[in-house]
């Protein structure tokens, strides 16, 4: 049995529904459902025998330690965070509380259940997903992030994460916890809340609103579809050497603009407006406090050891996860109500 936290968000459900489609192997999923998390992302799979819903929050650590006796789990696979950076700037305090005091109960809720085992203390895994933005920004011609780099955070969210990444670590060296941890890029696909930037631009441009771009437009990211990251998450858990990091990058280095115009040229193609492009809606508008650059991972790690590959590339991947928003508009207006309850003035 699989336990995971925050599987009702973005790459946690994605995550679920990947699994329950490969494995008969039960999973729990606990998610405190904060404004991100969103139960209809799993309908799908709320009658499966082999997965269970249960509401409770990470930092809840009497819940963690009758979750752990109640369902015996081989793994944790660790997901839940709060993740907007415009958040994270504008009231910290709740990134401290999940990023880092949530992480801290997960581990000591693991260690002590680790402990309580016997012949399977071996097979037990924490697996702990993490961002490449730990590593702060490059340059535009430095060499991508490995998993040498040294940490250097630059927004409050990072700074959480680069925190929880440290308390990893320090549990396995300190206890012996067997622990692994992956950071990726950006990722995009399916079941995307539409504050980050690709369902962003989709949801606007099909209501014919601005699509607001952070300064020049020239911030590059790596872009990872979320299968892929999904399947590399499942290549660490089963091969990962313990006490290891991994970087999972997508090979797709974009800056802001290239992306944002690529996202309206195949709208243009694939729900076309009565006149004009909707590249005609791009406006830029003033940049993040703090906005890093670059980001860029260096993935030859998991693909060498682990031998994986990402299977999606920009183009492919866009097209999937466009294809999938224009089927799913009901899904996507009602997460657009709910982001406007809780940002107003929602910006890429």
């Amino acid at each position: 049995m699989i336990l995971v936290t925050g599987g009702c968000g973005f790459i946690g459900a994605n995550f679920v529904l990947n699994w329950l489609n490969h494995h008969d192997e039960p999973i729990i999923n606990l998610d405190a459902l904060t404004y991100a998390g969103n139960l209809a992302n799993l309908a799908s799979v709320q009658h499966n025998p082999n997965y269970q819903f249960i509401h409770g929050d990470i930092v809840d650590r009497d819940l963690l330690d009758q979750l752990f006796i109640k369902y015996q789990p081989r793994a944790l696979i660790h997901f839940a965070a709060e993740s907007h950076v415009d958040h994270s700037i504008n009231n910290p305090a709740i990134f401290m509380r999940t990023n880092i005091d949530g992480t801290f109960n997960l581990l000591e809720a693991s260690r002590k259940y680790w402990n309580s085992l016997n012949s399977s203390q071996q097979q037990f895994r924490f697996l702990h997903i993490s961002t490449d933005e730990v590593y702060g920004s490059l340059s535009p011609d430095a060499p991508a992030f490995t998993e040498t780099n040294l940490y250097e955070p630059n927004s409050p969210y990072s700074a959480s994460k680069a925190a929880s990444d440290h308390l990893v670590r320090a549990w396995h060296h300190t206890y012996g916890l067997p622990v692994l941890t992956t950071h990726c890029s950006n990722n995009y696909g399916p079941f995307q809340f539409p504050e980050k930037l690709i369902p962003l631009v989709i949801q606007n441009a099909l209501a014919g609103k601005a699509l607001p771009i952070y300064g020049d437009g020239k911030n590059i990211r790596d872009w990872l579809y979320v299968t892929d990251h999904c399947n590399a998450i499942e290549a660490v858990l089963n091969r990962g050497a313990l006490g290891e990091k991994y970087n999972i990058g997508g090979n797709n280095e974009k800056t802001n603009i290239e992306l944002v115009t690529t996202i309206c040229a195949i709208l243009d193609k694939l729900r076309p407006q009565a006149s004009g492009s909707y590249q005609d809606l791009i406006r830029f508008v003033k940049d993040r406090s703090g906005h890093d650059k670059r980001y860029a991972i260096d993935s030859r790690k998991i693909q060498t050891d682990l031998n994986w590959q990402p299977q999606e590339n920009l183009k492919t991947g866009l097209e999937k996860t466009i294809h999938w928003y224009l089927n799913n508009i009901q899904w996507l207006n009602q997460l657009a109500i709910k982001k406007d309850s809780v940002d107003p003035v929602a910006q890429i």
